[in-house]
């Protein structure tokens, strides 16, 4: 069986964060002294005494609110807690038992699931007296904990596995192919998300910023496991206190940039390429990750014979040091060429994954050498010896040369733009090191 959910529910700023992360060995979660930081269900993996379970961090439940982000936070609750096998229901030590502790207990009592009361921040003697007021919830087990401590959770995870009783994680799970999405706030990221997924698995908002963690979504499309990763969106730096919150949601974007096998930029069509998006994208390629230009709500622009053309031609500008990546006129309302998104998403990994044969690269090599002469710098011409691959993701190749000062920029770029024309390299970028060879000095 797949591992078993263990989720993580509770009042806002009673510590879960602080749990789920020291549990799991992550910072996925953001922590921090601010009620409701945590806002849609993050998932991690853990293990106890050999045994492997998942725990689920959610966002504070307010049960009587009509705060719309709080709503569907509440929300996300509840669809965690519907997953679950086991339910954590976190509550403060420090402030004893609230009006909105015996609410959250009557909504875990309707689930049916079995649930452990965790009262945190029991670490000293006048909280631990708070321990036994937990009972009155009529919840059952009651166990006391200091997350940022470490205090009592060797004895938690006993209780957790004990509650889950008896089971079997499956062995090695199949490769899924991991994809961020990655743009500016408010470009539909996570609206994407919840088209693909077909149903709300991330809250969206037309209020900028409501994605603050990078979430991970598993689905499985056509025989193929994905991981979907909707992440913050990414501000200008000038915008982003130092310590603030958002800092550390785009320290998480940029994360999952780094973990993702391809990723999507996605552009607003109703703001055009802007500053950011440039930037965005020039994280992406910087890390050598394969990627297709997403520009969304192609619905919602007035368009004539020429609106693509020039949306093409001001992408080609601005992204001229991408000329590799794909682009696609998408709407994460309609769902509109998804399923073409998918396509490229595949090509683009394939090719950052592609080896091509030593003999096949030289003798392409060979036949650039032939078709444009290298370059000479005050009478001593650059003389190219023979090219290897060394790696893939993305795919890199040295180049061995008599004098690596004489290979100008635009000859490596020639050399780079001849390789794309001859393999298949869309959708990813390629790496050519320049090197001396040791033992030619050249003439």
């Amino acid at each position: 069986m797949a591992k078993p959910l263990v989720a993580i529910v509770g009042r806002p700023n009673v510590g879960k964060s602080t749990f789920f992360n020291r549990i799991t060995g992550t910072k996925l979660a953001i922590v921090e002294d601010t009620p409701g930081v945590t806002r849609d269900r993050i998932y991690a993996d853990a293990e106890w005494l050999g045994k492997e379970f998942t725990l689920v961090d959610t966002g504070g439940v307010d049960m009587d609110t009509e705060d719309v982000l709080l709503r569907q936070m509440r929300m996300q609750a509840e669809l965690a807690i519907e997953a679950s096998q086991l339910i954590l229901f976190f509550v403060d030590g420090k402030t004893g038992i609230t009006s909105e502790d015996y609410e959250v207990a009557k909504m875990l009592r309707k689930s049916g699931k079995p649930v452990i009361v965790v009262v945190n921040k029991t670490d000293n003697k006048n909280n631990e007296q708070n321990i036994y007021d937990f009972y009155e919830l009529g919840l059952g087990e009651v166990i006391g904990i200091s997350s940022s401590q470490g205090l009592g959770l060797g004895d938690l995870l006993d209780l957790v596995i004990s509650g889950l009783g008896e089971y079997e994680t499956d062995g090695e799970e199949d490769d899924t192919l991991k994809i961020a999405l990655v743009g500016k706030p408010n470009v539909g990221k996570s609206s994407l998300t919840n088209k693909i997924l077909g149903y709300d698995r991330v809250i969206v908002s037309d209020i900028p910023g409501t994605t603050r963690d990078a979430i991970d979504s598993v689905f499985e499309r056509g025989g193929q496991k994905y991981t979907i990763i909707d992440t913050a969106g990414m501000r200008k730096k000038g915008r982003i206190d130092d310590k603030s919150i958002e800092r550390y949601s785009v320290i998480r974007a940029l994360g999952a940039v780094r973990r993702a096998d391809v990723a999507v930029v996605m552009i607003d069509a109703t703001e055009g390429i802007t500053e950011q998006d440039v930037k965005v994208a020039g994280y992406v390629d910087s890390e050598g990750k394969p990627c297709v230009i997403a520009v969304n709500k192609w619905d919602a622009v007035e368009k004539d014979t020429y609106t693509i053309e020039e949306y093409n031609k001001k992408i080609s500008a601005d992204l001229a040091f991408m000329p590799y990546a794909q682009r696609i006129y998408i709407s994460a309302q309609t769902g509109l060429r998804i399923d073409r998104l998918f396509a490229m998403l595949h090509t683009a990994y394939e090719n950052n994954i592609r080896r091509i044969p030593t003999g096949v690269l030289n003798d392409c090599l060979q036949d650039a050498v032939t078709a444009a002469e290298p370059p000479s710098t005050k009478g001593r011409r650059l003389k190219i010896y023979y090219m290897t691959q060394v790696s893939v993701k993305p795919p890199t190749f040295v180049l061995f040369v008599n004098e690596t000062a004489l290979m100008h920029f635009s000859y490596q770029r020639y050399l780079e733009n001849y390789l794309r024309k001859t393999f298949d390299f869309t959708g990813t970028p390629i790496k050519i090191i320049v090197r001396q060879k040791s033992d030619e000095k050249g003439e």
